[in-house]
């Protein structure tokens, strides 16, 4: 099944998403649509910390609450555009909806979302108001969704958010060693940033403490594929996951969301990989 939209990304638009892996773009969103959206989410958030401008604030699926975080995230022309970048039909399925900065540390989406085949996930962050370099805008390693997907296996980590601090240290690492340069993304209200699954990114400190910053990101998948967790698996399983795909209408029932059970393999293909990765020094690191 094709998105229905007329949009059409140039060839050097998608030369530059799989060269730099991301993309600067201009939808042209109604602004009205989009001043609905802060408007209906500022009540939701913790007062306190928005008074005091103290970076964790989110509200995560707000789709469910407000219906026009569902009709930006369900863009004809957005997922029009993710069609010709990746060939297959883009499925959003998760919304985070942002007041300020988010001062996160760098890391990569592939540890949190992750598919089979692998690369079929992308984000979209969107500006619901002008974001410079005063009020905490992204910042990214340009080229460095080419690197290899690092997780918590890669790190000798164990699985789970208790050692995710460890992990973005270690990223922190990696990105020291191959002498990485960071960018940001300072982008007009109603225009949007789509980034590749590896890119490394994160939040940069807010400098303004008088302004806001309010963004909405979405994160999709993509059809015909089996989707996971690294963070929450444990090699050589994966923890399968079946997300709640946003619906395209208003008119819908949600289902209950489920994470599948760990693949199990025989116990002796179990063996013999594990035996086969100790003697290869799989835990290595590069």
């Amino acid at each position: 099944m094709r998105t229905e939209s007329n949009f059409q990304l140039s060839e050097s638009q998608i030369q530059e998403f799989y060269k730099e892996g991301l993309l600067h773009i201009d939808f042209s969103f109604d602004h009205v649509l989009l001043d609905k959206i802060i408007e209906k989410t500022l009540p939701l958030y913790d007062q306190g910390m928005l008074k005091k401008k103290l970076p964790g604030l989110r509200i995560q699926d707000g789709w469910k609450q407000i219906e026009e975080i569902r009709q930006l995230a369900m863009n004809s022309s957005v997922l029009a555009a993710l069609e010709q970048l990746f060939g297959r039909k883009a499925r959003p399925f998760q919304t985070l909806n942002f007041p300020i900065g988010t001062e996160q540390l760098a890391h990569s989406d592939t540890l949190h979302f992750n598919s089979v085949p692998k690369g079929f996930m992308v984000g979209v962050w969107i500006a619901l108001e002008n974001i410079d370099k005063d009020n905490g805008p992204i910042f990214y390693y340009p080229e460095s969704h080419k690197l290899k997907e690092y997780n918590m296996r890669s790190f000798r980590l164990g699985r789970g958010h208790d050692f995710y601090p460890q992990y973005e240290q270690a990223i922190q690492k990696i990105i020291s060693k191959k002498k990485l340069t960071s960018s940001l993304g300072e982008i007009q209200k109603g225009h949007a940033i789509i980034w590749h699954a590896n890119l490394l990114h994160g939040g940069s400190a807010q400098k303004d403490m008088s302004r806001t910053r309010h963004s909405q990101v979405t994160h999709c998948y993509f059809e015909n594929c089996k989707y996971h967790t690294p963070l929450y698996s444990r090699f050589p399983f994966k923890q399968y996951r079946e997300p709640i795909w946003i619906p395209e209408s208003p008119d819908y029932v949600l289902p209950e969301q489920a994470y599948l059970p760990p693949t199990r393999w025989p116990l002796r293909l179990r063996r013999n990989i594990l035996s086969k990765i100790k003697n290869a020094k799989f835990w290595e690191n590069n």
